[in-house]
């Protein structure tokens, strides 16, 4: 099994069903509301939101139509953020979510930098912050439920599948049996490799707000460039706690000196 998302975001109404959903689940905060000419709140993803609906109006033809976009981790087959990480923070599962294991996490956010869909977010405002982002519900699939935003979404935007595969060939089945209803491609089948999440839209996906991403897989071999980071942290570390212990160290002889030499006079 490897679980999978095929997002039909031309079903999608806009209630933020999902959205509430989610934070629900994983126990995060509402954010506060504030005025957007876009209606979407938050604008956009934050360590408190792995999941969000962005509004856009288009026009055609005289006529107004709304169109909605989910926004949240791909879950990359071969994801950038795993292997940018030097610390395994985030791994791969075999079930298919790409999870963070904060008690690994070094603070780098090379993984942040790495992710070619902007995902990671790091809670900045914390004293020990960490990186937040969309789990796939992946303690939910280990329990045989669908995630939480599947579950809760009342149109049928978000299909759960446990087959990358099979979710690809429904999206195809769309695409041939609706000729004009979808613009003709499938986001995540091949970007960056290919995601788990697969996303069918009746626009380019870039007038969605979704960041044009190149077929290449991000190369595995960021680890062999960056393994020996944690090595050298320990290194600087050691060499800091010895200079200290060091100068510690000629502090109290000094003072014993001074000590000695005023209890001679």
């Amino acid at each position: 099994m490897e679980a999978s998302f095929l997002i039909d975001m031309t079903k999608c109404i806009g209630c933020r069903g999902c959205q509430v959903a989610c934070k629900q689940w994983n126990q995060n905060q509402a954010d506060k509301t504030r005025i957007s000419l876009k209606f979407t709140n938050p604008v956009k993803l934050n360590a408190n939101t792995y999941t969000n609906i962005d509004f856009f109006e288009s026009e055609k033809a005289g006529h107004v139509s709304w169109n909605f976009a989910r926004n949240g981790c791909f879950h990359c087959k071969q994801p950038s953020c795993v292997s940018a990480c030097p610390v395994a923070a985030l791994i791969k599962t075999k079930e298919g979510p790409v999870i963070y294991r904060a008690e690994r996490c070094i603070g780098c956010r090379y993984c942040m930098l790495s992710c070619p869909f902007n995902i990671p977010k790091f809670e900045w405002e914390k004293i020990s912050p960490r990186i937040q982002k969309c789990t796939f519900c992946h303690e939910r699939i280990l329990d045989n439920k669908i995630p939480a935003c599947a579950k809760t979404c009342p149109s049928g935007t978000i299909h759960f599948g446990d087959s990358i595969e099979n979710n690809l060939k429904e999206a195809k089945r769309r695409l041939s049996d609706n000729p004009g209803k979808y613009f003709n491609h499938v986001y995540g089948e091949k970007e960056a490799g290919g995601t788990s999440v697969l996303l069918l839209s009746a626009l380019p996906i870039d007038q969605l707000g979704f960041q044009k991403v190149g077929d290449a897989v991000i190369p595995d071999l960021t680890w062999e460039y960056i393994s020996g980071i944690p090595a050298i942290i320990g290194v600087v570390l050691a060499a800091g706690i010895g200079s200290w212990i060091i100068t510690r160290r000629n502090k109290n002889m000094h003072e014993e000196d001074k000590t000695n030499e005023t209890g001679t006079e």
